[in-house]
């Protein structure tokens, strides 16, 4: 039974009337395009309830704890509240950001409605507890991104930025629907929980077809989160799309890829191989590197942050890999994602800025910014050392969970440390873009050193940006604490393997930050012997 009063529906039908609205109330005015900033008031005012309604249901105790799995297609869980909070910043900060971007360009009704439709798609693949209804979310979030990359349609490298994206997504989609036909057809089902438990009983000769499935949901997740080698069209559709959309893309869509992730591949390998977990540390390691390798020998600022993005999801992907093994590993896994996803999204958006305000995206244009707009100057420097992991800010927080998770797990895994040795190369190589950038923006002089007036809306969210990077960087325990809330506890999924999907859910309680590594292998022995007693 659908229960209409649930977070992922309310947030829906706000979005949802909203962003359909938006263009009816366009068709119905005599002067069409010329009400941006009407219109972005109306989708921020949309966006600001649904998170409100979300974080009220959250303090109120109306949703279950961490993730839940049931019968249903949709769960009204921590965990997937935890990523709509994530998701609707991200959205609130770029439809306020494009109140100045938007200014003076066609169709700004069409451009809201889309980015609501698509923040819909974003905020249910948290909620999905069914693959069918998981894929649904996936193309509701995907289709109106496709449309919003070539937003600037007399732009060439607009047009071929949404052409690779759109091409690379259907692909995406294309594999997904495949790995999603394969796990039907071995287990039955659709539900999450009960193919978690088909494919604990599956019979030795369907044990490869789990795997396949499985290789598959990497692969096609692995094209959104922009995992090495599925990473190719990242950095073309980053740069060519709208910059406030290449915000909504890296710090957004992204992060719903890490959501659907976390969902099906991390709980699917669980219970059918655990050396896959050393697949996606492999996979975590050639990511970061190249993601800052490529980044060191870029002329475009959003092109240095794309590749950046593809670098920040490899450690990301550290508490993936370890989720079997330490409590602590996913818990920093989700601290980063929400904390990276301000610290993108400010990266992009004073980009934004300095196109609005320069009309240009190449790093020479950064030269004297310090001087010329020091507000967007001030927010991109922190949020490039945010990114860097520099202290006290959120991303020195957010490495150091992750990196400590993989420490940790050094007397489970021999080689878990390395993913840490690998972070902290890493992080430190990533300086080496980061420091040039902010160089140019307080070291160099450019041609012209007269200051410019900064996009008032730009810079108002460049602030909230500021201070979420540098407060919560001081005093981190409330977010840190909301991540570990919101982690699935794998020592409990035994409990899901053990008896199936029934009537009632089964909530995946959470584990606490400081739980220790015995208490996770534990988890894995627990679930082990559950899988054991039901011989394939």
């Amino acid at each position: 039974m659908v229960d209409f009063f649930s977070t992922p529906l309310l947030v829906t039908v706000v979005l949802g009337s909203v962003g359909l609205g938006i263009p009816v109330i366009d068709a119905l005015k005599k002067e069409r395009g010329s009400n941006n900033k009407l219109y972005s008031a109306i989708a921020f005012g949309a966006l600001i309830i649904a998170i409100g309604i979300v974080i009220f249901r959250v303090l109120s105790g109306a949703v279950m704890p961490a993730a839940a799995f049931g019968p249903g297609v949709l769960s009204d869980d921590l965990f997937g509240s935890f990523f709509a909070v994530a998701l609707l910043i991200v959205s609130i900060m770029v439809t306020a950001a494009s109140w100045d971007y938007m200014k003076g360009r066609a169709n700004p009704a069409a451009y809201y409605s889309l980015i609501l439709l698509s923040s819909i798609g974003m905020v249910l693949i948290g909620y999905s507890t069914d693959l069918v209804m998981l894929f649904v979310a996936w193309e509701l979030m995907s289709l109106p991104t496709y449309a919003l990359a070539a937003f600037s349609k007399r732009d060439p490298i607009s047009n071929e930025a949404a052409i690779k994206y759109f091409m690379f997504g259907a692909l995406s989609s294309a594999i997904l629907v495949f790995a999603i036909g394969l796990v039907y057809g071995i287990t039955g089902t659709t539900n999450i929980g009960g193919a978690i438990q088909g494919l604990a009983h599956l019979q030795k000769d369907l044990i490869p077809v789990g795997l396949l499935a499985i290789a598959l949901f990497i692969a096609g997740f692995g094209f959104k989160i922009g995992l090495v080698p599925f990473h190719m069209w990242l950095p073309d559709a980053y740069e060519g799309a709208p910059t406030t959309i290449g915000a909504l893309l890296a710090a957004g869509t992204k992060k719903a890829g890490f959501a659907a992730a976390l969902r099906v591949i991390v709980l699917g390998m669980f219970v059918l191989h655990p050396d896959w977990t050393f697949t996606l540390a492999v996979i975590a390691i050639f990511t970061m590197t190249l993601g800052n390798f490529a980044a060191l020998v870029q002329k475009s600022v959003p092109r240095i942050l794309a590749y950046s993005s593809i670098a920040q999801a490899g450690y990301i992907l550290i508490g993936f890999a370890l989720a079997p093994y330490s409590n602590q590993a996913l818990t920093g896994s989700l601290f980063y994602i929400i904390n990276h996803a301000v610290m993108k999204s400010a990266g992009f958006l004073a980009a934004a800025a300095v196109a609005t305000a320069l009309a240009g995206y190449s790093l020479e244009r950064y030269r004297g910014l310090g001087h010329r707009m020091p507000i967007t100057a001030i927010a991109l420097s922190i949020s490039l050392l945010s990114l860097a992991g520099v202290p006290p800010l959120v991303g020195f927080w957010s490495k150091l969970v992750v990196f400590g998770a993989a420490i940790n797990s050094g007397s489970i895994v021999a080689w878990a440390p390395y993913l840490a040795i690998a972070g902290l190369l890493n992080s430190a190589l990533s300086l080496g873009y980061y420091a040039w950038i902010i160089k140019k923006m307080y070291m160099e002089q450019g041609p012209d050193m007269t200051k410019v007036k900064e996009p008032r809306a730009i810079a108002a969210v460049l602030i909230f940006a500021i201070i979420f990077m540098v407060g919560f960087g001081i005093w981190y325990a409330p977010v840190l604490e909301f991540a570990s809330k919101a982690v699935p506890h794998f020592g409990n999924i035994a409990s899901v393997i053990s008896n199936g999907s029934s009537s009632t859910s089964h909530p995946v309680k959470p584990a606490s930050v400081a739980s220790s590594n015995s208490s996770s292998a534990t988890g894995v022995r627990a679930i082990a012997v559950v899988v054991r007693s039901h011989p394939r």
